[in-house]
């Protein structure tokens, strides 16, 4: 049960707003997840996190619905979209907005374009309104100055930003993020955690971000999943995660196995297990890294 944000702003008990229930994919013989389990409330912000490879990514494709599951299903709002058909997945998707890792600008629109195309898209507001509109949420991540820059004319912290005005033009129940932090400096990546945070306690907004920058997990989330090999080897609230983190080796694999992910060590369980695995299966993590 979800008591409290980090920010002492209490979350009310709930029905979550997303769930994966026994979620299996497999790509070939490769299983990529195993059984995953996970549940998001309104108005918290969960990291899921892990290694290269752990399944991370996929499970947000899963969640957005580009992604059918071999075993299992996901709800969004209460409602099985497993089996949903195109068009009812689409009415699901106006509730929830997505900010990618590149901030998936159009190139050949202004920063006020790709703003604007969702409500373009999705209602039948007038130009002069959705105008207003694209200043608001451009004002909210603090770039309304750029309205009529092109993507090329701007800096990557600044595309993050421009993508995340865009999340959020549809006033979303849901925001997805796919690695936020990746590709920033140190400064920008901290501006934009905590416009995430800002936005999340002005709006009530959920948040799921797809995360293995620890520095930005531990400043922006209210709980924690860290995936392993397909599986949920944690769930528990932040502090639970840095408890782990700030204390001593414990001789239980599991444990020692996630604090030397939270920290960031050469040695441990993690390194010990790749030197133990085969070349082959080495070179199986490698390819398939950057699709799961």
């Amino acid at each position: 049960m979800i008591q409290t944000q980090k920010n002492d702003n209490p979350i009310p008990s709930a029905m979550p707003v997303a769930r994966m229930v026994d979620l299996v994919k497999r790509f070939g013989d490769h299983t990529v997840l195993d059984g995953v389990s996970l549940e998001v409330y309104p108005g918290e912000m969960l990291v899921v996190m892990g290694g290269s490879g752990c399944g991370k990514s996929t499970c947000l494709r899963h969640m957005i619905g580009s992604m059918s599951p071999d075993e299992g299903h996901v709800e969004l709002f209460g409602k099985d979209i497993t089996d949903m058909d195109d068009p009812e997945l689409d009415t699901l998707r106006k509730r929830f907005g997505i900010l990618f890792q590149s901030g998936a600008l159009f190139n050949s629109m202004t920063v006020g374009e790709n703003v604007a195309l969702p409500l373009q898209e999705h209602t039948d507001l007038d130009e002069e309104t959705i105008d207003i509109m694209v200043k608001i949420k451009l004002e909210q991540v603090g770039l309304r100055e750029a309205v009529d820059l092109m993507p090329a004319e701007i800096s990557g912290g600044m595309k993050k930003r421009a993508g995340l005005a865009r999340a959020v033009a549809l006033d979303p129940e849901i925001l997805f993020y796919d690695e936020p932090s990746a590709g920033l400096d140190p400064v920008t990546s901290a501006e934009i955690d905590h416009l995430m945070m800002d936005l999340s306690q002005k709006l009530g907004v959920a948040s799921v971000v797809v995360t293995h920058e620890m520095d930005s997990a531990f400043r922006i989330a209210d709980r924690m999943v860290m995936l392993d090999k397909g599986r949920v080897l944690m769930e528990g609230r932040r502090e639970e995660f840095e408890a782990i983190r700030d204390g001593e080796p414990t001789g239980d694999d599991r444990i020692d196995l996630i604090r030397q992910f939270l920290r960031g060590d050469s040695q441990g369980p993690i390194t010990q297990r790749r030197q133990a695995s085969g070349y082959e299966e080495d070179i199986l993590n490698a390819a398939l890294g950057g699709k799961l």
